[in-house]
This record gives C-alpha cells, sequence and structure tokens, in this order.
C-alpha cells in the first residue's frame, strides 16, 4: 500500500506547478487534521484523511485508465477538494459564508461536463478508426453527463438526510407558500399562505420549537437550486467545449482541462521515469 501511495505521489510530481500547489494544500490539510486531533474533534479529523486519499485520485485514475490528466484540471480538483471537505465542512463554511455551497456546485457542473466530453474524446479517439462525432453531438454529452450527476448527487443527499438527518439539503425558511394538502375539500386547490411570521413545531414528547421569520422549508428549495446552478456550470463548459471541438487548435479553456489518451510510447516513458524515481 504504502508503495502504490508513492507511486501516485511521484506520478503527481511529473509536473512542479501542480506538485506545488498540491504539496502546500496537503500540508495545510495535515496541519488542519492535527489540530482536530488534539481538539477531539475526530469526525473533521476523518474529513482531513478522506480529502488527502481524494487527493490521490487523477493521479490513479490517470495510471489506471492509460490517460493524461491535464495539470491545470488536477489543480481545480484540488482546490474543489479543499474548499468542499476542509473550508466548506470542516471549517464550516457552508453556513458561515452564504452562497459557498451555491459556488461549490457552480463548479461542479463546471467540472462535471469537462469529465463528460473528455470521456467521450477518450472512447472515441483510443482506436485509430474512430467514429467522428460532431461538436454538437460531444457538447450535448458533456451536458447530459454533467446534469445526471448533479441529480444522482441530490438524491444521495436526500438519502443522506431522510435516513441520518443529516440536513445535507440545507433549510430554507420562506414567508410565503401555497399546498393542496392545506384544501378541506381536498379538491387539490392550492391554499395560499402569505407572509408567514413564525411557524410553531410541536414534538410528541411536548417539545416546543419555534421558528422565527416564517415555514420551514425541508430541502427542495435548496435542491432546486443545487440543481440550477450546476445548469449553469454545465452550459459554461458545453459551449466552451463546442467551440473548442470546432477549432481543436485553438489554446482555449477546454484544451486546458480535456484528458487525453496516452499512447504506448508517452505510457512507456512516464512508468519509467516513475520506476527510475521508486528506485532511489
Amino acid at each position: 500500500m504504502r508503495k502504490f501511495i508513492k507511486r501516485l505521489k511521484i506520478r503527481i510530481s511529473l509536473n512542479k506547478k501542480q506538485f506545488r500547489v498540491y504539496s502546500i494544500l496537503r500540508l495545510i490539510i495535515i496541519a488542519i487534521g492535527v489540530r482536530c486531533i488534539f481538539t477531539h474533534n475526530y469526525e473533521s479529523a476523518a474529513l482531513c484523511v478522506l480529502s488527502l486519499l481524494l487527493f490521490l485520485l487523477p493521479s490513479f485514475f490517470e495510471g489506471m485508465l492509460k490517460v493524461y490528466i491535464p495539470p491545470s484540471f488536477q489543480i481545480i480538483i484540488y482546490g474543489f477538494i479543499f474548499a468542499a471537505e476542509i473550508l466548506g465542512e470542516v471549517n464550516k463554511y457552508y453556513t458561515a459564508i452564504p452562497g459557498w455551497d451555491t459556488m461549490l456546485h457552480t463548479l461542479n457542473g463546471f467540472l462535471c461536463a469537462a469529465v463528460g466530453l473528455s470521456m467521450v474524446y477518450v472512447l472515441n479517439r483510443r482506436d485509430s478508426d474512430h467514429m467522428h462525432l460532431s461538436p454538437f453531438y460531444l457538447a450535448l454529452m458533456a451536458f447530459c453527463f454533467s446534469m445526471t450527476i448533479g441529480v444522482i448527487w441530490e438524491f444521495i443527499e436526500f438519502t443522506m438526510d431522510h435516513f441520518f438527518f443529516l440536513d445535507m439539503q440545507k433549510d430554507f425558511i420562506v414567508s410565503d407558500i401555497g399546498s393542496v394538502t392545506l384544501d378541506p375539500s381536498n379538491s387539490q386547490i392550492p391554499i395560499h399562505i402569505s407572509k408567514i411570521t413564525e411557524t410553531i413545531v410541536k414534538t410528541a414528547d411536548g417539545q416546543e420549537i419555534r421558528v422565527q421569520g416564517g415555514y420551514l422549508d425541508i430541502g427542495i428549495i435548496d435542491t432546486m437550486k443545487d440543481l440550477f446552478v450546476n445548469l449553469l456550470g454545465a452550459i459554461t463548459f458545453s459551449i466552451i467545449g463546442y467551440f473548442y471541438e470546432k477549432n481543436q487548435d485553438s489554446k482555449s479553456l477546454a484544451a486546458e482541462l480535456m484528458i487525453k489518451p496516452m499512447s504506448e510510447d508517452e505510457i512507456e516513458q512516464q512508468n519509467k521515469i516513475i520506476d527510475e524515481r521508486m528506485s532511489h
């Protein structure tokens, strides 16, 4: 296991800029993890360990799938993991900074579209007799892949909330609602309640909880907001990817994020460098 992780780290170090970012973020995470252990915050310490393992995933897939993941893309992935797990969960940015979750979901839609386009690109160009796929089709596939990942993640959040009450789908307080459940005639007529100032929740054991400012919405607004910003991110990259496919010689943002298949010579050369460093 130690040799395997060392091999992944050597693969990361092949690009100096990428390795520098990886090393800085890794040191920060280790320091935060140590702090969490001293403060007996073992859940956050576990998130730090998880983040360190997630940092190795791009290099793992690069070696397993024999593809080239651009350093720029890997650096963005490191930043996303750090922002989501360390800043968002450990340092509580999700609740402390409004819009933090929205920003990450937008970036997630963008990155997943890049992965989706790259997957089609790799599969279509791995063999010499590849099919010619139109730029529009590739962009559409990237968009659909990104939205599918976004929907699956919302399913995961709902499942965790439903069975473990983690509130991953954050609640919102709303002052206006419309509900057919409140219709006494059961005629599916939405009853509109406006200017709600307070909601009182009573539990079976007699506990009373007051929600000031309106009605407590359970998750649906957060889910739809996340899917909407995921949509914006997916559309943005799909458009960029479309023009990249139209003119592949251009040095665009899409080119910096495109995962590409490696030739046999490139694979052999990279493995040779890694083996040499492993022997030292």
